[in-house]
């Protein structure tokens, strides 16, 4: 009993560390409010490009999203659980045709998966919350974090400031 409390002291000591560091949490950490719904239940909640790319991880076509061109301050939340994602803040012009951001608001609430569909390694990107896709996060944004996480707007609702 005594190596298993030692053990889990010594466990908690690395996931402290590893927080105060500045790494991201993985998506195991629990998301509070874990949002689940039957397939059904979400069709009848989103629209139809929402559920193609929150639930079928679909992508919308590039440069058609009414969120790519939004300045105003304010937050980016999940289309589908309104969980907030990202701040307008960390919002910058990729070029890429999909809003695009260099970090998220809380790393909690969102979760990141290996992606390999079309013969490519990827890093996915989902709500933490409801795991409706949002797109994927990739290694070439700016600083200060250097990452580019470009999401599909249909995964995204605008809260104005």
């Amino acid at each position: 009993m005594k190596n298993l409390i030692v053990l889990f002291a010594i466990l908690l000591s690395i996931s402290s560390c590893a927080q105060q560091k500045g790494d991201k949490p993985k998506s195991a950490f629990p998301v509070k409010e874990k949002i689940e719904k039957s397939e059904s239940e979400w069709k009848s909640q989103l629209t139809e490009m929402e559920y193609y790319v929150l639930r079928e991880k679909g992508t919308e076509r590039a440069f058609t999203s009414e969120l790519l061109n939004v300045k105003d301050e304010g937050t980016f939340v999940c289309a589908a659980c309104a969980l907030p994602l990202f701040s307008s803040e960390t919002k910058f012009k990729s070029g890429t045709g999909w809003p695009s951001f260099y970090e998220p608001i809380n790393a909690v609430n969102v979760a990141e998966e290996e992606d390999r569909a079309y013969g490519m390694v990827r890093t996915e990107v989902l709500c933490a919350r409801c795991d409706g896709h949002l797109g994927h996060v990739f290694p070439d944004g700016p600083k200060p974090t250097g990452l580019r996480y470009c999401i599909n707007g249909a995964a995204l609702k605008f809260e104005k400031k």
